[in-house]
């Protein structure tokens, strides 16, 4: 097995055997022993290309995914957190859900001008955007590229309700944009925070920000007037579990409105990609972690099951819904408060050229 690439997040490449994809098997030649020959791999370059699609948003159907329609400025991401359940999709690119996922990256730079093209359409019916639900619109290339900027500029422009999800503290940067639209209730926005321990952190999520600016990304989203929220998705068992009730205690103290969580699914090419990360990093506790996420996904790797899916079943789901209840309520949040409570009647669709010229 080739040794693990640098701050990257997968260990392994495979491709995707559910598209007919040709996997590589070891056949003797020197490809199979360059690790021997050539030394550990070299850090791998994230490369990025354009994509052009005709519409930029997509339409949920899933009854248990509390948002109805989104938006995805990138394709693959470059945080390489192991567990996300976005990975299989690059496969319909020819790419791994490995390595592939998180350092062969697809920009959609037309996304606002798409964006503005929809919403005016005279059959548009408002209703809140999510964006981040896929893979994280504020990941290292926004910063080059700022799509995820324009989406908002956009979105704020017309008096759009948005929700933002994202594990990077990059968001800070939007403020100016995003508190006003706050002050209209138009906005949440919900940071991601899975573990506080940096060993954990640099290999679960290697290329995402360090928890602690993501709590102080917490703080000053809030101190803008900007509700906030903190996941703690996915949780690990016998790995991340531990840290519930001091995650929800600094969420708390950071001034999040709520503090949620998933426990960690595992579906098609995620199962082995994690399962070969589990093994390379944490040797000693793999077979325990598999085990109770078995028990808790009905002896599964993955559970598929609306509903069920997003929360787990048995004795350890339910222990673990315990202990979130019981700490939130230690620490004040005593209401589930609601992300998508957003306001629609305050939408205008954008000018038209006619309209934008003559403003």
């Amino acid at each position: 097995m080739r040794k693990p690439r640098p701050h990257r997040g997968a260990t392994i490449n495979p491709v995707s055997e559910r598209f007919n994809l040709a996997s590589r098997e070891l056949d003797g030649d020197w490809l199979d022993a360059r690790d021997a020959i050539d030394g550990p791999p070299p850090a791998t370059r994230t490369t990025v290309q354009r994509l052009s699609p005709k519409t930029i948003i997509s339409h949920n159907k899933s009854p248990d995914v509390p948002f109805e329609r989104s938006i995805n400025p990138y394709v693959g991401c470059e945080h390489g957190c192991i567990y996300c359940f976005a990975r299989p999709s690059h496969a319909f690119h020819d790419l791994s859900p490995g390595l592939d996922f998180e350092t062969k990256l697809f920009v959609k730079p037309d996304a606002p001008r798409l964006l503005r093209e929809e919403l005016a359409k005279p059959s548009y019916r408002c209703v809140p955007i999510a964006l981040g639900t896929n893979t994280d619109p504020y990941q290292p290339i926004e910063a080059q590229w700022q799509v995820m900027r324009g989406i908002i500029e956009v979105l704020a422009a017309c008096n759009h309700p948005l929700v933002i999800t994202t594990k990077s503290d990059r968001v800070v940067r939007d403020i100016d944009l995003l508190a006003p639209m706050a002050e209209r209730n138009l906005v949440s926005v919900a940071i991601s925070i899975t573990s506080l321990d940096p060993r954990v952190g640099l290999t679960i999520e290697p290329r995402a920000p360090h928890p602690e600016r993501r709590l102080k990304a917490v703080t000053q989203l809030t101190a803008a007037g900007i509700p906030t929220y903190v996941n703690m998705a996915p949780v690990i068992p016998a790995l991340t579990d531990h840290e519930v009730e001091t995650i929800v205690a600094r969420a708390a103290a950071a001034g999040a409105l709520d503090v949620s969580f998933i426990p960690v699914r595992l579906p098609w090419e995620v199962a082995p990609l994690f399962r070969a990360w589990l093994d390379e990093h944490f040797p000693d506790r793999a077979g325990k972690v598999m085990a109770t996420i078995a028990a808790m996904r009905g002896g599964r790797d993955n559970d598929p099951g609306f509903f069920t899916r997003m929360r787990g079943q048995g004795p350890w789901a339910d222990l673990l819904r315990t202990r979130f209840d019981i700490a939130r309520k230690r620490h004040g949040i005593t209401r589930r408060a609601r992300r998508l409570g957003l306001t629609t009647d305050l939408f205008r669709p954008p000018a038209g050229a006619q309209g934008e010229l003559f403003g």
